[in-house]
């Protein structure tokens, strides 16, 4: 497999989730080992930060990236698991805001987005990570993530578990291929109860949050009109977020990830263990 980039530049524009301003990102080709970077255009300099775990300066409700100036991209995970799942190794994603649009809370605007732009070829080969050996972190709840040796592709197998009997215990297993993610991944929206979103809102957070864009909970009620898009719309969504941010890896990754009751910095710190040791995985 060689790496893509997209053969043409476009837009894609929505609100900021907890700014409630508009936000525009101008996608852009870039050249082979380039990777996945953010430009951020409304900054002197228009700024840079690969999207890479080592920038990752933030994990609370989203993944922020930083830079040493504390110019900041956040919540890029959503964009990262359609980038991921779409096939593009190599972009320039130009953005006027501190945060990427929230759109409908999901993946599947972005998506749809990206399969209308057609992949341009690349002459290097695609570089894929392979997890050689298990590795793990494990926080101080008990909560754990690994990630194992699995050759055939990236594999996922997340377990969550709330109080709400919406919610309550679900379990998502299976090998991620861009027909489940169409189908059963990219359309679940990040979701919430609805006493977070009072409390966010009274310390001036999530000024664009809607129910337009995330489910929300209220006790054993879905306060959306359409109620879930599937019966473990949750879980789903814990997927698509862990897509994204292991794309912060730089590669596509050989693995099987297996976690239960985590999020974002679980994410962030398992990579960084990864990295940590060599001989914890090979560019294949």
């Amino acid at each position: 497999m060689q790496q893509q980039t997209i053969a043409r530049g476009f837009e894609i524009e929505g609100i900021g989730l907890h700014s409630g301003l508009k936000s525009k990102m101008v996608f852009k080709p870039m050249p082979v080992n380039s990777g996945i970077v953010f430009c951020r255009s409304d900054v002197e300099g228009k700024p840079q930060i690969p999207a890479l775990w080592s920038n990752v300066v933030d994990t609370r409700n989203c993944t922020c990236l930083g830079d040493k100036d504390k110019n900041i991209v956040s919540t890029i995970e959503h964009l990262m698991s359609a980038l991921y799942i779409r096939g593009v190794d190599n972009v320039l994603v130009e953005v006027n805001n501190p945060e990427l649009p929230i759109m409908d809370g999901s993946a599947e605007v972005l998506y749809k987005a990206l399969e209308q732009v057609e992949l341009k070829e690349q002459e290097a080969p695609r570089k894929y990570l392979k997890v050689k050996k298990e590795i793990s972190f494990v926080d101080d709840k008990g909560n754990r993530v690994s990630l194992n040796p699995y050759d055939k592709g990236l594999k996922i197998k997340f377990e969550i578990e709330f109080p709400s009997k919406i919610v309550g215990h679900q379990v998502f297993e299976g090998e991620i291929t861009p027909q489940l993610f169409v189908k059963e991944i990219a359309p679940c929206r990040t979701f919430c109860e609805k006493y977070q979103v009072d409390y966010l809102q009274s310390i001036g957070l999530i000024k664009g949050g809607s129910l337009e864009n995330a489910v929300v909970l209220d006790g054993e009620k879905v306060l959306n009109p359409g109620g879930l898009r599937n019966e473990h719309e949750c879980v789903n969504h814990k997927v698509l977020d862990a897509i994204g941010d292991l794309y912060t890896s730089g590669y596509h990754i050989l693995g099987e990830l297996n976690a239960s009751k985590t999020g974002h910095f679980h994410n962030n710190q398992l990579l960084k263990v990864l990295f940590s040791d060599n001989s914890n995985y090979e560019l294949v």
